[in-house]
Order: C-alpha cells, then sequence, then structure tokens
C-alpha cells in the first residue's frame, strides 16, 4: 500500500469525521499512563472483540456528533495536556481522513506524544510512512498495537506484519484472557516482535492480575512490562469521558 497523499491543511482542516468523545483525563494504560491526556475518540471499528469495553463507538451504536478537523483541533486546544490519545473504536479506519487528523495533532506545537491505539487488523504501512515524512512528527506519533488472541474472537484478522514497522518508542499490547491466551502472547513474541514495548493486560474482571503476575514470574518474562486500566480502578468500570 502507497503513502497517503494528502493535501494542504487548508484544504484537509475541512473534512468531517464520525465522533464519540473527546475529553481530557489521565492515561490508563502503557507507557503514558498516569500523564494528563486528551482523548481523540473516532467512531467506527473493523473488529468485534468479544470483551470489548466501547461498544458504543461502533455499530449498531451511532456516533455522538460529526466535526471537522479544524474543530477537533480547537477542542483538544483548548485543554492543558501535551498528550494526545488516537482511539477508537479503530481510529485509522477513515483512511486518507484519518492519516490527514493524525498528522494534524502532531502538527500541533504544544503536543509531545500522540499514541495511536490501533487494533492489529489495520496495515500500519502508510500511516508508518506519514510519520517518518517529517522528523517532528516522527518523534511524536507512536503505535500502540493491540494484537488481539483467541479469547477475543478476532485473532484471525491480525495483520503480523505490522510487528516489521514497529519502532523502539512504540508499544504492542496483549489483552489476555486466559493461560491459552498468554501462551499464544509468548508465541507471538517469539516469531514476530522486533521492537517496542511489548505489554500484557488481564481482561478486566476475567483474569485476575495476580494470576497474570504469577505466569510472568514463572515463565520468565523480564522484558514484559504487565498493563494495568488505571482509569477502571479510579473510576466505575463503565463511566465515560473519564
Amino acid at each position: 500500500m502507497t503513502k497517503w497523499e494528502l493535501p494542504s491543511p487548508e484544504e484537509y482542516v475541512n473534512w468531517k469525521l464520525p465522533m464519540v468523545e473527546i475529553f481530557e483525563t489521565v492515561e490508563g494504560e502503557g507507557r503514558a499512563a498516569g500523564f494528563p491526556t486528551v482523548f481523540v475518540r473516532l467512531f467506527h471499528c473493523n473488529l468485534r472483540c468479544s470483551w470489548c469495553d466501547t461498544p458504543y463507538s461502533y455499530a449498531p451504536a451511532r456516533p455522538e456528533f460529526e466535526a471537522t478537523i479544524g474543530e477537533i483541533l480547537d477542542r483538544v486546544q483548548s485543554y492543558s495536556s501535551r498528550r494526545i490519545c488516537f482511539t477508537g473504536g479503530e481510529p485509522l479506519m477513515h483512511r486518507e481522513k484519518s492519516a490527514a487528523l493524525l498528522a494534524a495533532l502532531a502538527d500541533l506545537d504544544h503536543v509531545e506524544d500522540v499514541h495511536v491505539e490501533t487494533n492489529g487488523a489495520i496495515d500500519l504501512k502508510p500511516f508508518d510512512q506519514l510519520r517518518r515524512q517529517d522528523p517532528s512528527r516522527e518523534e511524536k506519533i507512536r503505535f500502540i498495537m493491540d494484537y488481539k488472541l483467541a479469547a477475543s474472537g478476532e485473532e484471525h484478522r491480525m495483520i503480523t506484519d505490522n510487528f516489521r514497522l514497529l519502532t523502539e518508542q512504540d508499544e504492542i499490547k496483549f489483552v489476555i484472557g486466559n493461560r491459552e491466551d498468554f501462551q499464544a502472547a509468548i508465541r507471538t513474541v517469539e516469531a514476530h516482535h522486533r521492537k517496542g514495548q511489548v505489554l500484557f493486560s488481564p481482561v478486566f474482571e476475567m483474569l485476575p492480575p495476580r494470576k497474570l503476575v504469577k505466569w510472568m514470574l514463572a515463565e520468565p518474562l523480564p522484558q514484559v512490562k504487565l498493563s494495568l486500566q488505571l482509569h477502571k480502578w479510579i473510576w466505575d468500570p463503565s463511566q465515560r469521558g473519564v
């Protein structure tokens, strides 16, 4: 797949995208956990994971609103956070529009980090090319690839070639529901991982975190990081906009 040939910002600033929400909170997962962060959540997803915690971000639910890229930027700049979580649903589903919004977010002067929560079933090549076009974007844009395992029901949709594109600043998240998922995650890491921080995260209220920690220490997995969803411990797990 070739890189996206985007028009000038003056043109794509008026492109519209279906949205779920934009809000400021602390990041709950991964390397940026605990930092004040603006969440930009787009509508639509190409997967239907069995344990998904954001079913309001895809059909049969409907977008909460539509916004132009310019309107999204204005909202983001109304907050003081210097980090952005670009998420969904699947935020990269909208092709050129997703690429344009990602570029526009990374081009904001006050932004230090734009981490993209992508599900592993989207070809990252054109988006990786986008970030490599500009040194500033390359420094700011990070992929957090959520590689789905059997308990999700979507393992067969994963694109393993994406591992070749990841850098040391990227992350690979495995959401683990049971022992079979755990063993599959290890096999996937051994077969495909090159660069990027590997995260193991238990499915909330399905796999006790202490059990996952026990498995990790027994393996052992000294370079794998446990990742818990802090927001589900701080607020009610079903609460939105936090």
